[in-house]
């Protein structure tokens, strides 16, 4: 098992902030977790009882996320994850499945929230044969994060990047894509681009309920088309189905037929 490195106490500018409400922190409340505060909570009622779906995808796009790795180490023999953005720590963080799978499998998370930091000891619990580490970054600073990773992982080797509900946290759509370019142009043949966003143009009542979130003094997180979103795997090779809502993105076999949820999801190969 690699050492779990102690993680620091955040500086006074970066100490959490319990007064407003957090994304991080209300996701995890959605999905089940206990990472959260009162404020958190509040929030997270109050938008539950303007769109109770969000629940749905909250808990639907952590599924996906699993059978995107599962396929990834499975059935691609993929053994290196970067997963920028990877928030809070819940069940089935991206390295318990990946390592149940392949123990060897190196996994390197990648976070600029106080809170994630203060959780980076439970995060760099690895299995004996891989390894994982934790970067204190942003995700519009890819070439930190880049130098970084490359302490931990290989990028001679196929890698996969993950982007699960970030992207949506950078307004400008320009500034996205170049991004996820950036960060994909350090990676080799055969690496694979897993992302997923919430959707625009699905669900007006889910679309009501982000714009009161927006301006609830949270920090916005910006809802695209499915163009958009599909726009972000450029250049790259979709694997079936494609970008589709994240409850339709292979389904477990013998599951009930799923539901369109406004987010969606996709998983490309870099030729």
């Amino acid at each position: 098992m690699t050492d779990p490195a102690t993680a620091p106490e955040p500086p006074a500018s970066q100490r959490i902030d319990t007064s407003v409400p957090h994304s991080a922190r209300i996701w995890n409340y959605w999905l089940g977790g206990w990472d959260n505060y009162r404020v958190d909570v509040e929030a997270g009622d109050a938008y539950t009882a303007v769109f109770p779906g969000i629940v749905t995808i909250a808990r639907s796009s952590r599924a996906f996320l699993r059978r995107n790795i599962q396929y990834l180490v499975s059935e691609v023999g993929i053994r290196q994850f970067l997963d920028v953005g990877t928030g809070l720590p819940t069940a089935q963080n991206t390295h318990e499945v990946a390592q149940g799978i392949a123990p060897e499998t190196r996994i390197v998370y990648v976070d600029n929230d106080p809170m994630v930091l203060a959780h980076a000891r439970a995060l760099l619990h690895s299995s004996d044969e891989g390894a994982t580490a934790y970067i204190d970054a942003n995700v519009t600073d890819p070439d930190r994060i880049l130098a970084a990773a490359a302490e931990t992982l290989d990028f001679s080797r196929p890698t996969a990047l993950i982007l699960s509900n970030i992207l949506g946290h950078v307004a400008d759509q320009d500034q996205a894509r170049s991004i996820v370019t950036r960060l994909m142009a350090a990676l080799p043949s055969g690496s694979h681009l897993s992302i997923n966003d919430g959707s625009l143009g699905i669900d007006p009542v889910f679309e009501q309920a982000q714009d009161a979130y927006n301006s609830s003094g949270a920090v916005p997180y910006n809802l695209r088309t499915v163009d958009e979103i599909t726009s972000f795997f450029d250049g790259l090779e979709l694997i079936e189905p494609g970008v589709v809502p994240v409850t339709q993105w292979r389904p477990e076999p013998g599951s009930p037929t799923a539901e369109v949820v406004a987010e969606h999801g996709g998983l490309a190969r870099k030729p």
